[in-house]
């Protein structure tokens, strides 16, 4: 799977853009025409949303084991320098 940083890149740095072939309900699609909803950049924002989101949850599945005895340590152990702290 790709990843974001390997998306294809403008002379300008940013990702470019690609078409693509994207099947909608057609009810859906002529309610966003007749209010002039930007289609492309609406898919392009959510799908960056759902990216991104996926992404979180495969990397909290992927360190849950840490995170999970890390968490263990602390409670076991408390904050490193916790006697000093002022809060």
């Amino acid at each position: 799977m790709p990843t974001i940083q390997s998306v294809r890149r403008t002379q300008s740095g940013r990702p470019g853009k690609r078409a693509i072939n994207l099947s909608l309900s057609a009810d859906v699609l002529d309610a966003a025409r007749q209010l002039d909803i930007n289609i492309s950049q609406v898919c392009d924002t959510y799908l960056r949303e759902v990216v991104r989101h996926e992404q979180e949850r495969r990397w909290r599945e992927e360190h849950a084991d840490f995170i999970t005895a890390y968490n263990a340590t602390i409670e076991a152990e408390n904050l490193p320098l916790d006697e000093w702290r002022s809060f």
